[in-house]
């Protein structure tokens, strides 16, 4: 199988090419076929000029001279992977890229999706109090309101079958944060095969969540729990 890694990058100047420099490491030690795509989401650091100075014919670059959002990039990205396995990590490469070949290795054994979790008995995972208790909360409210067996939805680290998540993703609603949850619940309810994986993980110095979003995501969950009431 092919496999497609998304790097999702908004203002990211500081760390695109490091983060492309491991990607790429980590595939050749591996040793599958592979594409790195950078879906760089409307930057105006000049995260844009430095990617571009990489591309080869494995290192690919999709622009947005506007902001998409984080979901709506990954989307865009994985309609034009040419992987059967497509792949995103965040940039910051907080979660330790190790676990890479396992994310792979769990969808090529017949999953659909595999994602990252923070929140497993062996997972190992440093943040702030304040962050932790908001993924807590969070999470427990989806599972709680959206009936989601998931533990942790928001890891930054997943891979899916590409035919899986195009199709998941005509049906998810958001385009930006939210995507991530609504991508694993949606799979769950069409009855896909889910697979939550032990990580290391440790929190990045500038994360691109800010505290105004906090409302945001916790609206989206209501917002997703009356839809279904609706329907």
């Amino acid at each position: 199988m092919k496999v497609s890694v998304v790097l999702p990058a908004y203002n990211e100047a500081k760390r695109i090419e490091n983060a492309i420099k491991k990607t790429e490491e980590t595939l050749k030690e591996i040793g599958c076929d592979y594409e790195i795509i950078v879906a760089e989401d409307g930057s105006t650091d000049g995260t844009d000029k430095i990617v571009q100075k990489l591309v080869n014919d494995r290192i690919k670059h999709l622009h947005s001279d506007e902001r998409l959002g984080r979901g709506k990039a990954l989307m865009n990205a994985f309609e034009k992977a040419n992987g059967d396995v497509v792949v995103y990590i965040d940039v910051d490469l907080a979660t330790d890229i190790k676990h890479l070949k396992e994310l792979i290795n769990t969808i090529q054994i017949g999953y659909d999706v595999a994602t990252g979790s923070r929140l497993l008995r062996e997972s190992k995972a440093k943040r702030s109090f304040e962050r932790e208790l908001y993924s807590k909360v969070y999470n427990f409210l989806v599972r709680l309101f959206l009936k989601s067996k998931i533990r942790d939805h928001q890891c930054g680290f997943k891979a899916f079958r590409r035919d899986v998540v195009l199709e998941l993703g005509k049906k998810a609603k958001d385009n930006h944060w939210f995507w991530d949850t609504e991508i694993l619940v949606l799979a769950q309810r069409s009855g896909y095969k889910v697979k939550e994986i032990p990580v290391e993980w440790r929190e990045g110095e500038d994360t691109k969540v800010k505290r105004s979003d906090v409302l945001y995501m916790f609206s989206s969950i209501l917002k997703m729990w009356l839809r279904g009431i609706r329907r």
